[in-house]
């Protein structure tokens, strides 16, 4: 049996392909390695979203390449984002590299390497498929108690930093019911929280689906046995008055918004083609609030975009400090081929964009550490996701917001909602022990309440 070794670059999206391809990987008679040294194939799933994570993934095909030729039996390949946007300029690049495929495409991964251990020559194929959104509903592990569901592939929405619209193509989305049964059959094999994914998840069934995104949640919320859901990565203009009013309504839906605001400044957003201000923003921040006073905030920033000032960079800062957010992912801003960006003037100096990228992460810090602390003594409900993979002698678990939580118990709590007492915090993880005589019912429990109510 041949073993294939496959290694992540990039965001959910990309985990959640990675996991499909390994699930097919396995349907056609492949095992997953545990190791590079241990495989007969070595797949890296790619990123182009940074010019960083591009840079990783062709430092280690390089590296790689060395281990092929003490191994001449050894097949490698590339697959996803960065594959779609380059292309057979990666074989050119990388001559040992026997395989290259699309966003469109992954899913012929298989085939293709049976051809490839058949003796057959390097396969490069970046072609677009229709339908090609319906192919990430393959699962690994059985024994999940969380998953990723691919909702949707592509985004039209074009700002002006992105590459996303090149290497993942224009917006297609799945059909509730078939989106719906995936999720049946997960929480048949013990999934007990799914997270909806889509590049621009609240463009999901735009001009198909009527009432799109809030009736897939309301659809999904009706699975009996699940008890949670999430949804990302959302663009801020997706939250209209329904889907904010999802949090209140929808007892399943966590209490965590992902609200990739980029830059705190008007002309910075104007110039990134976002398509809202600040106060627009602050206003779905307001509104989200009002619908759930427990929900809290996680954000995408980019510094040091052309032509950030310092006082553009400022008003970045004194954003993060009115939302507050305790979860983001902040980037420095880097060139993305054929973007509007990458040919505007005023380019920030590297070290410019270092030393903001450091004082907001440390904004971050100081805001999520703080908010973590606030928890202390308090008791929370954890969704067990299994062994902590720090310390296999503790469980970790998270919350309803998305916070970690590390904490005392054992196998038998995996899959279940369980009160945990919080006794320290650090800036990620909230560490505590199961709190006695407070069981936390299920979401199920607490939408009957909610209908007996009304």
């Amino acid at each position: 049996m041949k073993k294939v070794f496959i290694k992540t670059y990039g965001c959910q999206m990309n985990v959640r392909d990675s996991e499909a391809v390994a699930a097919l990987l396995k349907q056609r008679g492949y095992a997953i390695a545990d190791s590079e040294a241990d495989a007969d194939a070595i797949l890296l799933n790619t990123c182009s979203i940074r010019d960083l994570a591009e840079q990783k993934a062709l430092g280690k095909m390089t590296a790689l390449t060395g281990l092929k030729r003490s191994k001449p039996t050894l097949r490698l390949g590339f697959f996803g984002c960065m594959a779609q946007s380059r292309g057979d300029e990666l074989t050119k690049r990388l001559p040992a590299v026997d395989l290259v495929v699309g966003t469109h495409r992954f899913h012929h991964v298989p085939e293709y390497l049976d051809r490839l251990f058949a003796g057959k020559g390097a396969i490069v194929d970046v072609a677009e498929e229709p339908g090609s959104e319906s192919a990430v509903k393959d699962h690994l592990d059985d024994d999940a108690v969380t998953a990723f569901v691919s909702i949707m592939q592509g985004c039209d929405m074009h700002c002006a930093f992105c590459i996303v619209p090149q290497t993942r193509g224009p917006e297609r989305s799945r059909n509730i019911s078939e989106i719906v049964d995936e999720v049946e059959k997960l929480v048949e094999r013990g999934v007990r929280e799914v997270t909806l994914l889509g590049q621009i998840v609240t463009s999901y069934g735009r001009g198909v689906v009527p009432r799109r995104l809030v009736a897939l949640l309301e659809a999904v919320h009706e699975v009996k046995g699940l008890e949670r859901i999430r949804f990302t990565s959302p663009h801020p203009k997706g939250f209209g008055d329904d889907l904010v009013a999802a949090f209140r309504d929808l007892p399943k839906l966590c209490e965590h918004a992902h609200l990739p605001v980029q830059s705190g400044s008007d002309r910075i957003l104007k110039a990134m083609r976002r398509g809202y201000d600040r106060a627009m923003f602050l206003r779905i921040v307001e509104k989200l609030r009002a619908a759930q006073p427990k929900i809290v905030f996680s954000s995408d920033i980019i510094v040091g975009f052309p032509g950030e000032t310092e006082e553009d960079f400022e008003q970045t800062v004194s954003l993060m400090r009115e939302v507050p957010f305790e979860q983001a992912y902040i980037f420095k801003y880097s060139k993305r081929r054929n973007t509007p960006a990458a040919e505007m003037t005023e380019q920030v100096p590297t070290p410019v964009k270092e030393e903001r990228n450091q004082q907001l992460l440390a904004i971050l810090n100081e805001t999520a550490t703080r908010k973590n602390r606030e928890l202390v003594g308090q008791t929370v409900e954890v969704l067990v996701e299994g062994r902590s993979p720090k310390n296999a002698a503790r469980m970790f678990g998270r919350t309803r917001t998305n916070k970690g939580v590390v904490f005392e118990g054992n196998l038998r709590h995996k899959g279940a909602l369980l009160s945990v007492r919080v006794e320290r915090a650090t800036v990620v993880t909230l560490y505590g022990v199961p709190a006695v005589g407070a069981p936390f019912m299920g979401a199920r429990d607490a939408g009957m309440k909610l209908a007996a109510t009304m």
